[in-house]
């Protein structure tokens, strides 16, 4: 029998709770239900941040927003997601603390997602806001919020130990 490397092990477990997690994200944006706003999505962001690193966590934020954009939404659910994980768990990995990750969903979100959505949403749908900074005021409370809701929940489960014992198992 074939002897699986650990490092295979810790990726397949890695792509396992990124799924987990875009669903997750999935399912509480479909059922709570914001116009406009997505901010479940920022809070699982931040958490597959820390859990998955950057790429991982981007990964799953989209999946997230190809689910939500085969049930009818537009590219913004993808553009809205991708930018704050990987800017969050970058800076996670490198100082490894939690309100650093907020600022990256936020800062990624909130304005490096917005102002990629400009171009795209003129191209794909016609849309022209006249400013790459329209999008700005729509992400922005909704990263936060969201964000928020993620720092909250981190700082629970670091305060009881989850966070380094979750960490411990997806690496190992």
């Amino acid at each position: 029998m074939k002897q699986v490397k650990p490092k295979t092990k810790a990726a397949t477990r890695k792509m396992v709770v990124a799924a987990m997690f875009a669903c997750l994200a999935f399912v509480l944006n479909t059922c709570v239900y914001f116009p406009s706003m997505a901010p479940f999505q920022h809070f699982v962001d931040v958490l597959a941040a820390v859990f998955l690193g950057p790429w991982y966590g981007c990964a799953s934020a989209l999946l997230c927003g190809i689910l939500r954009m085969m049930s009818g939404r537009t590219i913004q659910a993808v553009t809205g997601a991708v930018f704050g994980p990987i800017l969050g768990g970058l800076l996670y990995r490198k100082t490894k603390n939690i309100w650093l990750v907020f600022a990256g969903e936020i800062v990624g979100t909130g304005f490096f997602g917005a102002m990629a959505s400009y171009p795209l949403m003129k191209w794909f749908y016609g849309l022209d806001a006249q400013s790459p900074f329209y999008y700005i005021p729509f992400y922005l409370p909704s990263a936060v919020v969201g964000a928020a809701m993620g720092v909250a929940t981190l700082l629970v489960l670091q305060r009881t130990g989850l966070v380094a014992r979750m960490q411990n198992e997806l690496n190992r």
